[in-house]
C-alpha cells in the first residue's frame, strides 16, 4: 500500500502530466498569453489535491516563436514555467517545470509533512 507522501508525489506526476499535454500545442500569440495561462492553473486545479498551480508563459519567447504571418505559435514547455502545489493527507508537495539542456523537466523541489 503506498503511503501518504508516495500518493501525494503521484498525485503531483498525474496533474503535470495532464497540464503539459493537454495544452502543448495550443495556439498562443503575445496577446493570449494570460488568459491561456489562467485557463491552464484553473483547469488543473480542478483535480483533487491541487491546491495551486502558476503558470507563466513568456512574451518574448512566445513573439520571437512566431515564424508566419497568422500572428501565433504553438506551445511548448520553453515558452511557460509552472510551479503546482498538492496537498494529501497532511503532506504537501512542491513541484517545478523548467527547461533543462532544452527540455522541459518536471521536478519534485520539496515533499514537506
Amino acid at each position: 500500500m503506498p503511503t501518504d507522501r508516495e500518493q501525494a508525489c503521484f498525485e503531483a506526476g498525474i496533474k503535470f502530466g495532464s497540464l503539459y499535454h493537454q495544452f502543448a500545442g495550443t495556439p498562443v500569440s503575445p496577446d493570449s498569453t494570460r488568459s491561456l495561462e489562467r485557463a491552464m492553473a484553473e483547469s488543473i486545479e480542478n483535480q483533487p489535491f491541487c491546491a495551486s498551480v502558476t503558470v507563466e508563459i513568456d512574451d518574448e519567447a512566445v513573439a520571437a516563436a512566431i515564424g508566419h504571418e497568422n500572428g501565433y505559435t504553438e506551445l511548448t514547455g520553453s515558452l511557460m514555467e509552472v510551479e503546482m502545489r498538492i496537498e494529501r493527507e497532511g503532506t504537501t508537495v512542491r513541484t517545478r517545470m523548467e527547461m533543462e539542456e532544452g527540455y522541459p523537466l518536471m521536478k519534485l523541489v520539496a515533499v514537506e509533512e
